[in-house]
């Protein structure tokens, strides 16, 4: 081989080097990016040089370990972002119920020194009032973070399934470019690889690599997410069990639109959302319920005892919702449920599920949830149930068909219903016996702010401290692990970038070295030139 051809394979070699190099350069805050180096060796014994790879710095390992630890921090900033404002709103001292539950009682106070005074009278009115509408603004508040959460939901689905969609497109793509030059272009490849960290942003997806190199993505149980040029889409649907929550769902392999667990997903914003709805959102609304309809219903039956200054009997102060009760759209049966309130004092603030074991006889297993404790109990003379302080009936239970499911939340959303049903001042029961100086009720009615209505074992101060710093402490592990979670992802991330991002100053040297090898490479041509003109001249 001519020194002109060993000479001009350097050349190529050097040009193909600089290229890298500027390539590497150009794209250094291009996400997803993987910088690129020229794999150089000999082209045959004494024959020059050969490019046999423009080789980009991809460690699969690595890569996997780094998606991993972003899924759970993106799930970890999710459920942050969504507990810290119960948080914030449970804590305010101003827009607390601790304060108005205080000033309510202290309103109490004044009736029992002047139980004949309208402006005593008008005090308890007012104090209730505004009681009754700030657990009715907490409740609106929760139920907007319900479909807030649900909004969210939604959209994450649209994100992961146009992200699916792209790889799938993009496995493609790479297989056809294979088949056409016998490797995959570098670029195509880092879309690939970018897209798949974007997605375990937005949920925890298992990769596995086929020995073509094509991807396939499942999630939760296994259920497919891409199969090589195939994606399989998720869908937000309705939950069988409660039509008014968005829930996920994903075509079987005949087509039937299957509910997924909100418990198999564990990762990315996704996960945190329901993570956060089942263990935070859920809980506090029933919680709040909770307290409401023990306030409710201790304080009503106290003010039946008394008698008003017309003489006639206490009626009810507060009004309150109702149970909610659902039957599963799945059931085979023709059954349905209703439900109300029953022994207060059993009311826990979770929620049931109902399933028929035998429905001749009309036998039940109750699951509470969360938790998954399980009782069971038959359908007594009435067709009624009572558990958790609630009383439900089931309607043409000669419709049920074993199996068959229902679900009973008891407090949900019991609090937007809140209302005071006393407004004239002189249906206030003061009194317990005829006269309008008698102010033993409202003595009784004071009392009850130390009376363990919540539960039968707490106060109404104590319910609602023990939801405070139950939130409270919940959103400090929240915040710690997040902490924790996003120092690792960052410790990965620096490991990644230090294999596979772009150095500049590094680059910068490759530049002034490659420069240099092509210099040396254009002056062997420029020798062999001299060589060959001294040659020529001989002659």
């Amino acid at each position: 081989m001519s020194i002109f051809s060993i000479g001009l394979s350097g050349l190529n070699a050097a040009q193909n080097a600089l290229s890298t190099t500027s390539n590497n350069i150009s794209n250094v805050y291009t996400p997803g990016y993987n910088r690129e180096i020229t794999i150089l060796g000999e082209s045959q014994v004494g024959n020059g040089v050969k490019v046999e790879d423009i080789q980009r710095q991809f460690n699969q390992y690595i890569a996997e370990q780094l998606n991993a630890a972003n899924t759970k921090t993106s799930s970890l900033q999710a459920y942050e972002t969504q507990v810290s404002q119960i948080d914030n709103l449970l804590a305010d001292g101003d827009a607390g119920l601790s304060a108005l539950l205080q000033n309510f009682f202290s309103s109490l106070e004044d009736l029992v020194s002047t139980p004949s005074d309208p402006a005593a009278r008008q005090g308890v009115i007012g104090a209730a009032e505004a009681l009754s509408a700030q657990f009715r603004s907490f409740d609106s508040y929760l139920q907007d973070m319900q479909r807030g959460i649900d909004g969210q939901i939604s959209d994450e689905i649209t994100q992961i399934n146009n992200t699916a969609d792209q790889i799938a497109n993009l496995n493609r793509e790479i297989a056809l470019a294979k088949a056409r030059t016998g490797d995959a272009p570098n670029s195509l490849l880092n879309q690939r690889d970018h897209l798949v960290a974007e997605l375990n942003e937005r949920v925890d997806v298992r990769l596995t690599v086929q020995e073509s190199g094509t991807y396939n993505l499942s999630i939760g149980n296994g259920q497919p997410l891409v199969a090589g040029t195939r994606s399989f889409g998720l869908e937000a649907v309705s939950a069988a069990a409660d039509p008014t929550r968005t829930v996920i769902g994903y075509q079987d392999s005949a087509g039937n639109l299957v509910e997924m667990k909100d418990s198999v997903f564990k990762g990315g914003a996704l996960g945190g959302l329901l993570s956060f709805r089942s263990e935070t959102l859920d809980k506090t609304q029933n919680q709040v319920g909770q307290l409401a309809v023990s306030l409710v219903a201790g304080f009503n039956a106290q003010h039946q005892l008394g008698i008003d200054l017309n003489g006639d009997p206490g009626a009810d102060f507060f009004s309150i919702g109702a149970p909610r009760a659902f039957t599963n759209e799945t059931n085979a049966g023709t059954a349905t449920i209703s439900a109300e309130f029953d022994d207060i004092a059993q009311l826990t603030g979770r929620d049931y599920e109902l399933r028929v074991l035998d429905a001749a006889t009309g036998q039940f297993q109750i699951t509470t949830r969360p938790g998954g404790d399980t009782t069971t109990a038959t359908l007594d003379a009435s067709d009624q149930l009572s558990f958790g302080g609630v009383l439900a009936t089931i309607a043409t239970p000669g419709g049920l068909v074993d199996g068959d499911r229902f679900e009973v939340q008891p407090t949900r959303v019991v609090a937007a219903a809140m209302e005071v049903e006393v407004t004239e001042t002189a249906q206030i029961a003061a009194g317990l016996g005829t006269g309008s100086g008698d102010n033993e009720n409202a003595l009784a009615l004071q009392k009850l702010q130390d009376a363990a209505l919540v539960g039968g074992n707490a106060t109404l101060n104590q319910g609602y401290a023990g939801l405070v710093g139950d939130v409270g402490n919940r959103t400090n592990i929240i915040q710690l692990n997040r902490s924790a979670q996003q120092g690792l992802s960052e410790q990965l991330r620096a490991v990644q970038q230090s294999d596979s991002g772009v150095n500049l100053d590094e680059e910068a040297a490759n530049l002034l070295r490659y420069q240099q090898y092509y210099q040396a490479n254009a002056k062997v041509i420029e020798t062999g030139t001299v060589i060959i003109d001294a040659l020529l001249g001989l002659r």
